[in-house]
């Protein structure tokens, strides 16, 4: 039995005619009743019984036409989704740092509405080391952060290098004979303004401060990236961030920044997720239009101060 048999006693089954059903399918009347028989033959009983104006369905044939049915439904809707993309379907939590959200939600969500119009993408901001607890805990699926801790359970995929800079208020961190970088020694003393442990840029800039000898002041703790930045500008002291997340107060003359250089200090910017969420297709797809976008930021030079992976910083 195949699925042209099937259809052939489909349509004499909704006629109830051979003669009409030879007509619709464009076969020869005695072709048509030959292939039902061998149906029957086949299943060893009859699907009609037959009278002078035509053909009515056995209790049988009333059975194997409700599955014939349902067969031809499955193979149109195999043959639909051959002609057109899969359509993805569903949600998908973000989780991304608050300057970082700013340069990539938007465009992000944009990019997904028009490849996907029927994902609904949910982001969320908040600092690195929260956004692996997010992930561990699965509150989000994918995470962005900044100098990912390696952990059980999840990979980190780089998408792009930045390099640290002393930031400081519009006349501070430039005020060295207007020299644009600084080196990491001689940010010793300088009181700073810097996240609580375990925030993973804290973590980086101790590690790199412990291997130069370098002694660090931190004279305030405070994890609003927002807040932070309204201290410094403030000028109770200095702190240390991405190039791009000061770029808009800078071009403003609201802060300064410098480059911190011998040795430099990077922040790198990764997607952190489950083996399972990047093999999973929805989860798939969006981690790969984020990785296209920040391909684009940073050719394009929309991004500044950043490269990509496989750049040299």
């Amino acid at each position: 039995m195949d699925s042209r048999k099937l259809r052939y006693f489909a349509v004499t089954a909704r006629l109830g005619s051979f003669s009409r059903a030879a007509e619709e399918l464009r076969v020869a009347q005695p072709a048509l009743s030959r292939r039902i028989r061998e149906i029957e033959d086949e299943l060893g009983q009859p699907l009609f019984s037959r009278h002078g104006r035509g053909v009515r369905l056995t209790a049988f044939g009333a059975s194997v036409l409700q599955k014939a049915e349902e067969i031809e439904h499955l193979i149109g809707q195999i043959r639909r989704e051959a002609r057109e993309p899969h359509r993805l379907q569903g949600k998908v939590a973000l989780g991304m740092p608050p300057a970082a959200a700013l340069r990539i939600g938007p465009p992000l969500a944009a990019r997904i509405r028009q490849s996907c119009p029927e994902v609904m993408l949910s982001l969320r901001d908040g600092v690195s080391s929260l956004i692996q607890e997010w992930l561990i805990g699965g509150r989000i699926d994918l995470g962005v952060t900044y100098n990912a801790t390696p952990m059980d359970g999840l990979e980190i995929v780089p998408l792009l290098r930045e390099q640290a800079v002393l930031v400081g208020p519009p006349a501070g961190a430039l005020a060295d004979g207007g020299r644009e970088s600084i080196r990491l020694r001689d940010i010793a003393g300088l009181p700073l303004i810097m996240p609580s442990l375990p925030h993973n840029n804290r973590r980086v800039l101790e590690e790199a401060a412990a291997r130069h000898e370098v002694r660090l002041v931190i004279r305030a703790e405070v994890d609003s990236v927002a807040l932070t930045k309204a201290l410094v500008r403030d000028g109770q002291g200095y702190t240390i961030l991405s190039h791009a997340s000061v770029e808009d107060e800078v071009r403003r003359g609201e802060l300064s920044r410098r480059a911190i250089d011998s040795p430099p200090v990077f922040a790198d910017l990764s997607l952190v997720a489950t083996k399972a969420a990047l093999e999973a297709p929805l989860k798939r797809h969006v981690a790969l239009e984020l990785r296209r976008l920040l391909t684009e930021l940073c050719e394009s030079g929309a991004w500044p101060g950043a490269t990509l992976p496989n750049q040299k910083a």
